[in-house]
């Protein structure tokens, strides 16, 4: 009888967001799409844009393969942690993370449809 899968209630630290934040930055630098660089490293897309938000930590077995597509030091992907630019992207981050946490558990259509009306209203209205 197959037990079924624990879920982890680790939460993202600082040092994913920072991680992951990397990766968007070196993924816009070499001008790869999230399909680009999820199928050279055998994931969805989905996967990649959760590492890339921080909703989901980067394994080390990933953040090796990351290393190896990109061709960079692991250590690159810690870089510019203390900087301003990161702690405002970060901010972003976490709430795009909070965001993608109630969508993932969503699983009626209506709903997301409903949800995805209300944020394209809020989005018009700030123009």
């Amino acid at each position: 009888m197959k037990r079924p899968k624990k879920r982890s209630n680790r939460q993202p630290v600082d040092a994913d967001l920072v991680v992951g934040a990397n990766v968007r930055k070196l993924r816009g630098e070499r001008q790869a799409t999230l399909a680009d660089v999820s199928t050279a490293l055998g994931m969805s897309h989905q996967q990649l844009q959760k590492y890339e938000t921080g909703a989901n930590r980067v394994s080390a077995g990933v953040l090796y393969a990351l290393a190896k597509y990109f061709s960079v030091p692991i250590e690159s992907f810690y870089e510019d942690a203390e900087s301003e630019a990161f702690q405002q992207d970060s901010e972003l981050l976490r709430a795009q993370r909070k965001c993608h946490a109630i969508v993932d558990r969503t699983s009626s259509a209506q709903a997301l449809d409903t949800m995805s009306k209300v944020l394209r209203a809020i989005l018009d209205g700030k123009s």
